[in-house]
């Protein structure tokens, strides 16, 4: 990392930790990243480990990329548009899967909206460990099966349950499943 890479990365940093009103202590805690050591790159001083800038990053809630290039990343407004073809991850007879997170952020969330047919599943394999998801009922009905364990949801019903292992989203009843879906990845 050059020098003049560093006094940005480390005015970015002092920028963020200001705006939401944290010490340095505080932001430490949170990230797990000595206040010594954050010290030193507010100051321009130290070239972080990808894996510390990471934790940086993550405690803000945003991506390496936005710490690292984007100084107004803080003022920007992200919007996913809905006619946006990019954003639909499958769309057959059964199942239409929309993301509703902006596709070019590193993100430890994803956000999706899920239109079932009738009698219709969403199966998913296990993710990546510690992986959790919610889904709520906008319309209709469901069934959650995750793992052994099998819970029916109606309409404004929100189910938490592991997708570190198999699982999937059925529409049970004779009228359509709207719902959203959130992925919290660890």
């Amino acid at each position: 990392m050059s020098d003049t890479t560093s006094r940005l990365l480390g005015d970015r940093v002092s920028q963020l930790r200001q705006l939401q009103s944290l010490t340095l202590e505080q932001l430490a805690a949170a990230s797990g990243v000595s206040r010594s050591m954050l010290s030193q790159i507010e100051r321009g001083k130290a070239n972080p480990t990808l894996a510390v800038t990471q934790r940086i990053a993550q405690t803000f809630g945003i991506s390496i990329g936005e710490l690292v290039d984007d100084p107004d990343a803080v003022n920007r407004i992200d919007v996913v548009r809905g006619d946006d073809p990019a954003t639909l991850f499958r769309a057959d007879g059964e199942c239409e899967l929309r993301t509703l997170s902006p596709l070019q952020l590193e993100k430890n969330i994803e956000f999706y909206a899920i239109v079932l047919k009738p009698g219709a599943e969403l199966r998913s394999e296990a993710h990546f460990e510690g992986t959790r998801e919610m889904f709520t009922v906008a319309e209709g009905a469901a069934a959650i099966h995750a793992g052994a364990s099998r819970i029916e949801l109606r309409e404004g019903d929100t189910a938490h349950y592991r997708a570190d292992q198999p699982h999937r989203i059925c529409a049970v009843g004779e009228t359509r499943l709207n719902g959203y879906l959130v992925v919290s990845y660890r």
